[in-house]
């Protein structure tokens, strides 16, 4: 029980530390000065780095790692092999799938 508490806690600080990050696009709107501006988007910004790295803790390191390969930019075009049996131009032409065909 003590272990689903603890996952579904971190799933709800990430899910939370993506809901802060995506409303700093409303920063620029609202109707206060620069200088407030400046200070929302700086909580903001820690609050959400805060809650990010707590639930990553929560989950765990591989879950984390995981996930954060999914957001990285640099993997999402990549191909990934998978190595043949055999000798056989069929498996072999097969072997190599886009990451996101799965």
């Amino acid at each position: 029980m003590q272990k689903n508490r603890k996952f579904k806690t971190g799933i709800f600080l990430i899910i939370l530390s993506t809901l802060l990050f995506s409303s700093l696009l409303a920063v620029p709107f609202l109707e206060a000065n620069g200088k407030t501006k400046i200070w929302v988007t700086t909580v903001v910004i820690v609050l959400g780095e805060i809650t990010f790295w707590v639930g990553g803790f929560l989950l765990g390191k591989e879950l984390l790692q995981k996930y954060k390969s999914y957001l990285n930019p640099m993997n999402w075009f990549k191909k990934r092999t998978i190595p043949a049996k055999d000798n056989d131009p069929e498996t072999a032409e097969n072997s190599v799938i886009r990451s996101r065909e799965f």
